[in-house]
C-alpha cells in the first residue's frame, strides 16, 4: 500500500491483527468525516460528490452502494490497464471496498440529525469533517495493508506511465467531478454537491495528512529517545 516516501517513517509493520484493526477504524473515521461533510452542505470531494448526485437520480439506492459499485469499475479498470499484473489478491481489495460501503451508509443514518444553518458554523463542520476524514486516511496509510480499488487504479496508472502520481490523482479527481457535473446537468438539471467546500475539501484533507505525518514522526522521535535515555 506504501505509496510515497515520506509514509516509510509512518507504517505499522507489527501485528498484523493490530494492523486490521487499524485499518477498520481508518475506514469507519474515513466515512465519518464523508457523512460530516455532507451534512455541512457546501460541497463535497469529488467521489462523494458523483456517488450522492447518483443517489437523486436513482433514490431507491444507497450512496454506500453507488460507492461499492464506483470500486467494482475502478477495479474492472485496473486490470484492463495491466492485465499481466492483475492477480487474484487484486479481488482482495472488494472487502475494504465492502466495508468501506457499509460504513458510509451507517454513519450517513447516524448523522442524519446534523443541521447547521449559519454559513459558519457550515464552514466549521466541513472543516472538522476533513479532519475526521484525513485522520482515517492517516490511520489507513499506517496500516499498510489494501488500496482500495480507486487508488490501485490511480497506482496502476501511475506504474503503466511513469507520470508523476500526483498529477494522476488530480486528473483522475477532475474527471469524476466532470462526470458528476455532467449527470447532475442531464438528469437534474443543475450540478449538485460541488461548490467552494469542495476546493476547501481538496486543500485541507492533504494538508490534514501532512500534519498527522509530522505529529506522529515527533512523537515518535520523542518516545525513542526518551527509551534510549
Amino acid at each position: 500500500m506504501l505509496q510515497h516516501e515520506d509514509e516509510t517513517g509512518v507504517i505499522d509493520t507489527g501485528s498484523l491483527v493490530r494492523r486490521w484493526i487499524t485499518y477498520a477504524a481508518g475506514i469507519y473515521l474515513l466515512t465519518l468525516g464523508v457523512s460530516l461533510a455532507i451534512r455541512a452542505g457546501i460541497g463535497i470531494a469529488p467521489q462523494s460528490s458523483l456517488t450522492r448526485t447518483m443517489t437523486l437520480v436513482f433514490p431507491g439506492m444507497s450512496q454506500g452502494t453507488f460507492n461499492f459499485l464506483l470500486e467494482l469499475i475502478m477495479l474492472l479498470l485496473t486490470y484492463l490497464v495491466m492485465p499481466k499484473a492483475f492477480t487474484y489478491r487484486n479481488l482482495l481489495a472488494l472487502i475494504p471496498a465492502f466495508a468501506l460501503a457499509s460504513f458510509l451508509d451507517l454513519n450517513l443514518l447516524l448523522t442524519d440529525w446534523v443541521v447547521v444553518d449559519p454559513y459558519a458554523a457550515r464552514f466549521t463542520l466541513l472543516a472538522f469533517a476533513d479532519a475526521t476524514l484525513a485522520f482515517g486516511l492517516f490511520l489507513m496509510i499506517r496500516a499498510n495493508l489494501v488500496l482500495m480499488p480507486v487508488d490501485m487504479f490511480v497506482n496502476t496508472i501511475f506504474q503503466r506511465t511513469g507520470w508523476k502520481w500526483g498529477n494522476i490523482k488530480s486528473a483522475f479527481d477532475c474527471t469524476l467531478l466532470v462526470t458528476s457535473a455532467a449527470i447532475g446537468l442531464i438528469c437534474l438539471g443543475a450540478p449538485h454537491f460541488i461548490r467552494e467546500g469542495t476546493i476547501i475539501n481538496g486543500i485541507l484533507v492533504g494538508q490534514y495528512v501532512k500534519l498527522y505525518f509530522f505529529l506522529f514522526k515527533k512523537y515518535s522521535g520523542q518516545r525513542s529517545r526518551a527509551a534510549l535515555g
